[in-house]
């Protein structure tokens, strides 16, 4: 009874899901820089924050949030100040020596908690994010659907994204893309840097529509 309204939610995150952000901004760069475990920790850590957002959307609380200038803003600067946070630390990011270089990379210091939490605030805190499942709860969804139906469909959505950025951490963990990335690793350090400041600078300047 439901699959159409299902497919329909399935395909939009796909498109959404898909859309280079600040979720796959870090993954690939916790993927890079510390390997596959912490890559794939952090996806799990951003399929799981997609809970936060299902939760406060059947909870009507997205709705209130989206009507009030003061708490969308208060999460909006929030947000960006953590991805300028994480970016300017990885702008500042310096050359290593080839030896260490290799070292670091087969050695690897992020533990599975902290690449978890990285995920998970990125993601939590994403006010975009609180906007699409609004959207998505609120005009894609009938809200006649059962609400044990509606918590299937985020039972999905956080699977779903949690298993995307798991794929993309295995690309990006890879030892031979690893390696590549290594000689140059203070140089794509930087690169990520930039994507996130301009993602945060980006984000500090949107407006609730």
């Amino acid at each position: 009874m439901y699959w159409t309204e299902f497919f329909t939610v399935a395909l939009i995150h796909l498109l959404a899901v898909a859309s280079p952000g600040p979720d796959f901004a870090i993954v690939v760069r916790e993927s890079v820089g510390f390997g596959r475990r912490a890559g794939m920790f952090t996806a799990l850590g951003v399929g799981v924050g997609i809970f936060v957002h299902v939760a406060y959307s059947l909870l009507g609380i997205g709705l209130i949030v989206s009507q009030s200038i003061v708490l969308f803003n208060a999460l909006k600067w929030l947000a960006a100040a953590y991805l300028l946070y994480i970016g300017i630390r990885a702008l500042r990011a310096k050359p290593a020596d080839p030896a260490s270089a290799e070292l670091s990379l087969a050695k690897g210091t992020r533990s599975p908690r902290a690449a978890f939490v990285t995920g998970f605030v990125t993601n939590g805190l994403n006010p975009k994010a609180t906007l699409f499942f609004l959207s998505l709860f609120t005009v894609v969804i009938d809200p006649h659907t059962p609400l044990m139906v509606q918590a299937g469909y985020g039972v999905y959505l956080a699977l779903a994204t949690a298993l995307w950025f798991c794929l993309v951490a295995l690309l990006f963990s890879q030892q031979r893309v690893r390696a590549g990335f290594a000689r140059l690793g203070h140089w794509f350090d930087r690169l990520m840097g930039g994507v996130l400041v301009a993602l945060g600078i980006k984000l500090a300047f949107s407006e609730l529509r």
